[in-house]
């Protein structure tokens, strides 16, 4: 999962005049590290079945059993209980990024059986993000207008940085509002519908993206899945209006999402360098503009889960799953020397690439 919320203004109006840096456009692509990295890995693009569904199913559980202590027991063990479920609905969520590569014939029923434990619940069915995510990894699009997932942060106004993590508060509200209004009004009214298809059914980042109408078989799961959200919103606001979950109860669940999508929107903000500025990138610019937090830093197991920490490694071999990323690692750095540009892309933790992206702003607003 790549991202939230799409700033709602278009991306020329937050941007400052880019600062001179290096020109990726230019970066050729480094042949021997794409060679490498194809032949040392060919052994673990299979999905293991026993992973996924362990996984999922446990982190569910200790996600919603969390909530539930959360909204039942008195503090300070209330909180302790609303930071577990936090971290482990965070991660569950992160499947949507797995599911939108696996191929679902090899992990039958997974992605309906995680629509039902946690897409529809969190309201982020996978459709939000099947079919869109796919246009990232596009050769030809990343980095450009043409990316849902691409904004260039580092070459914005100072103020753009701190704006892009604020919006994710509000998140919840508007998946809400998305599912339990859009959806029936824009079943009636045609013109809506268009706008809300385009601009309302994508995690997106990018304001200018719109999104194209599904066809086909993806048209059918698309519209099971926002009927199904939909009535799950109707179904938490009349079970709150009846007196059937307290108002309290809402409000945890609404702010445990909120942190999640918060989290989330943090991750994003250094999942990239984001210096690109437009234009078509080689598949080694997009390498080395994108970011891995390797071991022996342990905290990105809890912001980057589900192998979001290989994220550059993720944009070289998309079609590995994430429980076969550390291992590709491994592999890589181990064969390939210092000097070369596979290297170049880890860095140690959070605090300096959020320092680095911050630093960019200042420097591209002189």
């Amino acid at each position: 999962m790549s991202s939230s919320l799409v700033l709602d203004r278009p991306a020329a109006q937050l941007r400052a005049t880019p600062a001179p840096r290096i020109a990726r456009e230019r970066i050729a692509d480094d042949k021997a590290m794409l060679r490498a990295a194809a032949e040392l890995t060919r052994d673990l693009h299979a999905a293991r079945p026993a992973i996924f569904w362990s996984d999922l199913i446990a982190t569910a559980i200790v996600g919603y059993a969390s909530l539930a202590a959360a909204i039942l027991l008195a503090s300070p063990w209330a909180f302790l209980a609303a930071a577990v479920a936090v971290l482990a609905l965070y991660r569950a969520v992160s499947f949507i990024h797995e599911i939108s590569h696996i191929k679902h014939s090899a992990l039958p029923g997974f992605r309906w059986a995680w629509n039902a434990l946690v897409g529809v619940p969190m309201m982020v069915p996978s459709f939000m993000y099947e079919g869109v995510h796919n246009l990232h990894h596009a050769r030809t699009r990343y980095g450009t207008v043409e990316d849902p997932e691409y904004l260039p942060l580092a070459l914005m106004k100072p103020w753009s940085v701190p704006l892009f993590v604020v919006v994710a508060i509000v998140t919840p509200i508007a998946l809400f509002l998305r599912f339990a209004l859009l959806t029936p009004l824009s079943m009636v009214i045609p013109p809506l519908r268009k706008i809300v298809v385009e601009r309302y059914s994508g995690l997106v980042i990018n304001p200018a993206f719109r999104r194209r109408h599904p066809e086909g078989i993806s048209r059918t799961h698309w519209h099971v899945l926002e009927t199904v959200t939909c009535l799950w919103t109707w179904a938490l606001f009349a079970a709150v209006v009846t007196g059937v979950i307290p108002l309290r109860a809402l409000a945890i669940f609404f702010g445990v999402v909120s942190v999640v999508t918060v989290i989330n929107q943090v991750r994003t903000l250094v999942a990239h360098l984001w210096e690109n500025d437009g234009e078509a990138l080689s598949v080694t610019a997009q390498y080395l503009d994108t970011v891995n937090v390797p071991p022996p830093a342990t905290l990105p197991a809890l912001w980057a889960p589900v192998g979001l920490r290989y994220h550059a490694l993720h944009h070289l071999l998309p079609g590995i799953p994430y429980h076969a990323l550390a291992e590709a690692h491994r592999r890589i750095s181990a064969a390939l020397e210092e000097s070369s540009p596979y290297h170049k892309a880890s860095y140690p933790g959070l605090p300096g690439l959020v320092g680095r992206l911050v630093r960019s702003t200042m420097t591209a607003r002189r």
